[in-house]
């Protein structure tokens, strides 16, 4: 496969989809300003290396919530992967195992969470919170019995973003005989998005599970303290890849400050705008345990299914081991904050 990069990925990704699905998998909010700004962040971020540092090779292995990993990188939720692959979540999920990375497999999936737990990965689950309780419980319980070891809530989303893109292209439906096979009748328009939804319902969720529960879409530094008062085992500092409300800071930006807020207390994970191994490096600077990818997983699944999953990963294991050779690092959890050099001016 003659791709270099996740760019390239991403530049043959837009000649073999169709352009609606490829719009749907890379558009966000009304401009898209959080969307490039994202990517716009880390590269605006120098390094400032250290020499003759007699570390020896960087370890990418790593525990996160108990669960072994073989590098900061987690697959992030996304919605509809049949839409790249006939396989969908199932080859996703096949990369997953192979690479040894966690796959946090998404409620609006179209292969149905048991069916993808029988790749062999380590799974956790993503969860909208439903108004009707009964039904989310009877999502946990589906995770939980298909060998989930996380309830990953996205708290970011009270209401549906506006995305410009899909609304031209009218796309509100999946295709015939595609479904979202983890809701009661696999139509993504019975999820209910509510505003009504407080701390009182994490609190709700973590009586009725043993599971750890991390907190998706936290940007503020006081959500965070009130996450880990809240008894969430890991945040992830994410703002939806920039499809709910645009002009959102890029999450890069907001992750010291939220470092700061958490004080080591409970992990913290990012998304949104990672293409680099160097830009892993700066979030595990910033106090990242790991980071989690969402487009670049599918640009890779539509052009090669789990051949390009896999090789998406293993592009960003030897960039990140480069980078923290060329930085003088080689222990993932003793990357230090001065090794970021914000830009001056």
């Amino acid at each position: 496969m003659n791709l270099f990069n996740l760019r390239d990925f991403q530049d043959v990704a837009r000649e073999k989809l169709d352009p609606v699905y490829y719009d749907y998998f890379a558009s966000g909010a009304q401009d898209e300003i959080t969307v490039q700004a994202n990517e716009a962040a880390f590269r605006r971020l120098s390094l400032v290396p250290r020499v003759l540092r007699g570390v020896g090779e960087p370890d990418l292995g790593l525990t996160v919530l108990g669960q072994e990993a073989s590098m900061p990188v987690l697959l992030a939720p996304t919605a509809f992967h049949r839409l790249a692959h006939p396989a969908g979540e199932l080859e996703t999920a096949r990369a997953a195992a192979a690479s040894g990375v966690i796959m946090v497999a998404a409620m609006l999936s179209t292969v149905a969470v048991e069916e993808v737990a029988t790749s062999g990965a380590t799974l956790w689950f993503q969860l909208y919170l439903q108004p009707d309780l009964g039904y989310t419980e009877s999502l946990v319980r589906r995770a939980e019995a298909a060998g989930c070891k996380a309830l990953v809530v996205t708290v970011d989303s009270p209401a549906l973003g506006r995305n410009e893109r899909k609304d031209r292209h009218d796309f509100y439906d999946l295709p015939p005989g595609m479904s979202c096979a983890n809701l009661r009748d696999g139509d993504v328009r019975q999820v209910v998005l509510s505003p009504d939804f407080s701390w009182k319902d994490i609190e709700w969720l973590r009586g009725i599970t043993s599971l750890p529960i991390v907190l998706k879409g936290i940007l503020h530094p006081a959500d965070a303290a009130l996450a880990v008062e809240h008894g969430a085992a890991a945040v992830i500092v994410s703002n939806h890849g920039g499809r709910q409300l645009d002009t959102m800071p890029p999450t890069i930006d907001r992750l010291p400050l939220i470092a700061d807020a958490v004080r080591g207390q409970v992990p913290l994970l990012l998304d949104g705008g990672v293409r680099r191994g160097t830009d892993i490096v700066k979030a595990l600077a910033y106090g990242a345990q790991a980071v989690a990818i969402g487009r670049p997983v599918m640009w890779g699944l539509s052009v090669a299914g789990a051949e390009g999953v896999t090789k998406v990963l293993s592009l960003l294991r030897a960039e990140l081991v480069n980078a923290l050779t060329l930085c003088g690092v080689a222990d993932l959890r003793a990357v230090p904050r001065e090794l970021v050099v914000p830009p001056t001016g």
